[in-house]
């Protein structure tokens, strides 16, 4: 939540309901491509190619389609929160509980994006190759999603 940013005319109910829809709002858009890539990581396992493939690709494929499932739990949790919670005037938990469990689903959809790179980018590229251009890859995320936000709110 921004600290200074208010409506005047909204009370802390509005608020708290503003926040709720916004936070909503950015699941719904971020749940549908985490359940498509956990589909296609579930799919890669029954390819004949796959099984052989070697040890270190098992291993991250097994970290990948894990760090998606959690991924997947985690940002469709606030779903089953409001079910449980709905009616118990639990909202300005729900909206702090929310906000982390989407973090936290956030920063292991990166961790799966970058092994679902890194299991197609080995198949193409050398294999240290592949992990130099996952770990450019890695560090975007976390430009984008991490450094930029926190360099705008120190800046303001």
């Amino acid at each position: 939540m921004a600290e200074g940013y208010e409506r005047d005319d909204e009370s802390s109910g509005e608020r708290l309901d503003r926040h709720w829809n916004e936070l909503l709002q950015e699941l719904r858009l971020v749940q549908t491509g985490t359940q498509i890539l956990f589909a296609f990581l579930l799919g890669i396992a029954f390819q004949n190619q796959f099984h052989a493939a070697d040890g270190f690709t098992h291993t991250v494929y097994a970290c990948t389609l894990i760090a998606a499932a959690l991924a997947v739990g985690l940002l469709l949790a606030p779903v089953a929160l409001h079910r449980v919670l709905f009616g118990h005037q639990l909202r300005d938990r729900l909206v702090t509980i929310t906000d982390r469990l989407a973090q936290a689903g956030m920063a292991f959809l990166i961790v799966s994006m970058c092994g679902g790179v890194l299991i197609a980018l080995d198949v193409v590229l050398s294999r240290p190759a592949a992990i130099a251009t996952v770990g450019g890859v890695l560090l975007w995320f976390v430009t984008l999603w991490l450094a930029l936000p926190t360099y705008i709110r120190h800046k303001r």
